[in-house]
């Protein structure tokens, strides 16, 4: 009878234990933690690999360790000269202390989520319009660094922000289409401006040339008139200046002879 009860209480007794067994065991990949709490209090990060939990005594939360990335919702963002705009942005961020990404905050990716949010409008509410549109390899340093220091307790390393778009009304698109018009035509008329001056500048310091050698401006002259000779037009008629008849009048004549 002894016998008998023994081998009752062992048959009952194998399957609780490979139960018991089967509910403590937990494998966890190359890219996953367990943070364990016995009785209620932190005890140790485990994994990955086989990790051994004790039921009824101990618990563990899975937290995983690669990068999240996470779309930010556009946000109505007023700048700085008073223009409203909508900006989305994209981060990217991931868990470094997994101990505190479980105790310090209920949700890290709601509160990473919601933080993202706020500096996103507070960062480029302090600039103008003209400095998101073309600084924002900036802005977004600005909003990762901010970021990545208030995440700090949470465990989290923010590694980078971008912003994605910059939804402007219509009115301002046409306005800022102006703006680069203008800009443009400013652009063109200062180009034509320096052009002119250069070729002023030219044009005197030629004239001072010509005027200094008389010779150089009669070798002018006449390479002109072969210019124009080898036109077409029937008939020329070109201005002789008076000071190349000038020299050929005052040219010195030989003395003639008998007087």
């Amino acid at each position: 009878m002894m016998f008998d009860f023994n081998l009752g209480l062992g048959t009952i007794l194998l399957p609780l234990a490979l139960a018991l067994l089967a509910a403590s065991v937990r494998i966890l990949r190359e890219y996953q933690r367990g943070v364990v709490f016995q009785l209620g209090r932190f005890w140790k990060v485990k994994g990955p690999g086989l990790v051994i939990v004790i039921p009824g005594l101990q618990q563990m939360v899975r937290v995983d360790l690669r990068v999240v990335t996470m779309d930010v919702e556009p946000q109505d963002v007023i700048s700085r000269d008073n223009v409203s705009v909508k900006v989305n942005a994209v981060i990217f961020f991931r868990v470094v202390a997994p101990e505190k990404a479980i105790i310090q905050v209920e949700d890290y990716l709601m509160a990473t989520s919601q933080l993202a949010q706020t500096t996103l409008r507070v960062v480029l509410g302090k600039h103008e319009l003209d400095e998101m549109l073309a600084e924002r390899e900036r802005l977004n340093l600005d909003v990762q660094q901010i970021l990545d220091a208030q995440t700090d307790a949470w465990g989290i390393k923010v590694t980078n922000v971008e912003i994605k778009h910059i939804d402007l009304n219509e009115s301002m698109i046409r306005a800022i289409a102006r703006q680069a018009e203008a800009e443009r035509e400013r652009r063109a008329k200062v180009i034509h401006a320096e052009g002119e001056k250069q070729a002023a500048v030219a044009l005197l310091e030629a004239a001072q040339m010509l005027a200094q050698q008389p010779e150089a401006m009669q070798l002018r002259y006449l390479q002109t008139m072969t210019q124009v000779a080898g036109d077409r037009a029937s008939t020329i008629v070109f201005p002789l200046p008076m000071d190349l008849l000038g020299r050929l009048l005052d040219k010195p004549r030989a003395p003639t002879e008998g007087v």
